[in-house]
Order: structure tokens, then sequence, then C-alpha cells
């Protein structure tokens, strides 16, 4: 009997303590609790439907058709420098939250009927993603989402000509990032 009591109490001190550490964890982020990556997730049948995959495709290329500048490339290597891999769905939703705000909904009219069919899609994943977040300190995401704003802005309206442009490696990169 006296091992039984030993065992329960030993057991109850390692929930106390795990407790403990729980709360301590909680009040060191002020209260707030840690966000759970599987937020930071998109199921693969978003990226499976053939006809909004094709629409993706046409806009992008109609938009790369008036896209002057070859040199320069918004979605690519670069955007993912210093970004660890389960922090690239985060880096992928501020992208796409900077693209459907200041490029594609201010754009809506042109490019049609390929805008008006693939914006709402996108405003879909942007919904679906409204939950994630990233553990801890984000500003290296937030300078690279920033060189991604300011190479836009710099660029003009050859900026947004090259955003629209880049929207079916938006879709790729928010596939293989968030799936």
């Amino acid at each position: 009997m006296a091992s039984l009591q030993k065992s329960v109490s030993s057991s109850f001190k390692g929930t106390l303590a795990t407790s403990c550490l729980l709360l301590i964890a909680l009040w060191a982020h002020n209260g707030a609790a840690l966000p759970i990556t599987s937020h930071c997730k998109l199921d693969e049948s978003n990226f499976q439907t053939p006809y909004i995959t094709n629409r993706t495709f046409m806009l992008a290329n109609e938009a790369s058709l008036a896209d002057n500048n070859t040199d320069v490339r918004l979605i690519g290597g670069s955007l993912f420098q210093g970004v660890n891999v389960r922090e690239q769905c985060y880096l992928m939703k501020q992208v796409l939250n900077f693209t459907l705000e200041e490029v594609l909904l201010p754009e809506l009219g042109r490019f049609q009927p390929y805008m008006q069919q693939v914006v709402p899609f996108l405003v879909s994943l942007r919904n679906k993603l409204s939950s994630c977040h990233v553990m801890g300190d984000d500003q290296h995401i937030q300078r690279n989402v920033q060189t991604l704003k300011d190479t836009v802005k710099m660029l003009g309206e050859n900026g947004k000509i090259k955003a629209i442009g880049e929207v079916y490696l938006l879709f790729r990169a928010l596939r293989d990032s968030c799936v």
C-alpha cells in the first residue's frame, strides 16, 4: 500500500510540475497561448481542381506578356532566405495578404475573365490561413515580405503587373509550403 501511495504521489508531483511549467510559459508570453502549427496548413484538395489551376496559370501568363522586367523575381529563393521550413506557410500567408490587398483587389478590372475567377479562390485560401501564426519572433519573415513590397512599389505599375504575372508561382508556393 505504501508503494502505491508513493507511486501516486510522484505521479501527482510530475503532473503538478508540468502544469507549473505550462503556466510559466504562458506568463512569459503575456498570457497568450502559443499558436498551434496545424493552423498553418491547407488541404491538398485546394490545389487539385484543374479549373482553378488552369485559370491561375492563364492569369499569370496573360500578365506576364505585359511584364517588361525579366530581371526581377518576386517569388523565388530570396523570399525564403533565412526562413525555416516550418515558417514558410506563414511567410506565404503574408505574401498572399499583400498580393490580394495591394495588387489583385485594386486591379480587379484587369486581365478578365481570369482575375474575377482567381481572386475569390485566393481570398478563400487567405480565410483558411487566418489563424496561421508563427511561434516567437517573425522579424526575419517581415523583412523578407517588406523587401518584396518595396520591390513592387519601386517598380510602380510594372511591379503590380509583375506580381500578377507571378500569381501562379504564388499558387505553387502556397501549395508547397502549406500542404
